[in-house]
């Protein structure tokens, strides 16, 4: 019969942080806090941490700088999303297929919050809905503030791949919507309707309506892309009709 062996704290403390890196929480190059501090917040030793963050070390999950600290090893999301990023900046029709793909990740969001979401998850969507800032607030903090609210979407969903995705494409996400709120400003009933359309998801949620929920998003999604290609589409025709004065 073998000995049975007791759990070490180390591995539970390395099991919590590896999910906090699987998950999004901690992000590609960010800098782990202190060992010191970690130790308070987890409430053990300093050398269970220290044992914990040697076995993230050799996971290949943490890299350790002489004299900077403890950093989360860049991966894969940056590869993918470094050249993203500037192909979305030197061809700004790629904005349309991102926002496709995000029919597919918010939806799934969508669908699955409202299917195993917990009151505590129900309560943090609805505090991100309210912080929400009104229309005439910079795009940028507003875009800022989206982007939480669907990460806080994705949250509620538990599902630990969607998390990450999510939050491995914040910065792309975040100059999507940024880039969007520039363009719809230009319609006056934009806004108002998309406030509308994220109470509606955010409802279909609570009542814990998957299929709805998902509909919701997606009904979003589609009403934003439409009223862009109808903004766009009224600024080539006044291209046009300039260039024409502009001739006679």
């Amino acid at each position: 019969m073998r000995r049975v062996q007791s759990r070490k704290l180390s591995d539970d403390i390395m099991e919590q942080l590896e999910s906090m890196i699987l998950d999004g929480r901690l992000l590609a190059g960010q800098k782990l806090l202190s060992e010191r501090t970690l130790a308070e917040q987890f409430a053990v030793s300093r050398p269970s941490v220290r044992e914990a963050i040697q076995k993230l070390e050799n996971k290949n999950l943490v890299e350790r700088k002489q004299g900077g600290g403890t950093f989360v090893k860049p991966r894969l999301n940056e590869l993918i999303t470094e050249p993203l990023l500037l192909l979305l900046s030197d061809k700004p029709e790629m904005q349309f297929d991102l926002l496709e793909f995000r029919h597919a990740l918010e939806g799934m969001a969508a669908y699955y919050a409202a299917l195993r979401g917990q009151p505590e998850d129900y309560q943090a969507l609805e505090n991100a809905l309210d912080a929400l800032p009104d229309d005439s607030t910079d795009k940028s903090q507003q875009a800022r503030a989206l982007v939480n609210f669907y990460l806080t979407m994705a949250n509620a969903a538990h599902n630990m791949v969607l998390q990450h995705v999510m939050r491995s494409l914040q910065s792309m996400l975040q100059d999507n919507i940024q880039r969007n709120l520039e363009v719809l400003a230009k319609h006056a009933d934009a806004p108002q309707n998309i406030n509308r359309q994220r109470r509606n998801i955010v409802e279909a949620i609570l009542a814990g309506d998957p299929e709805q929920a998902r509909k919701a998003s997606n009904e979003h999604l589609a009403y934003i892309e439409d009223t862009l290609l109808n903004i766009n589409r009224q600024d080539m025709r006044m291209q046009r009709a300039l260039r024409r004065i502009e001739v006679n």
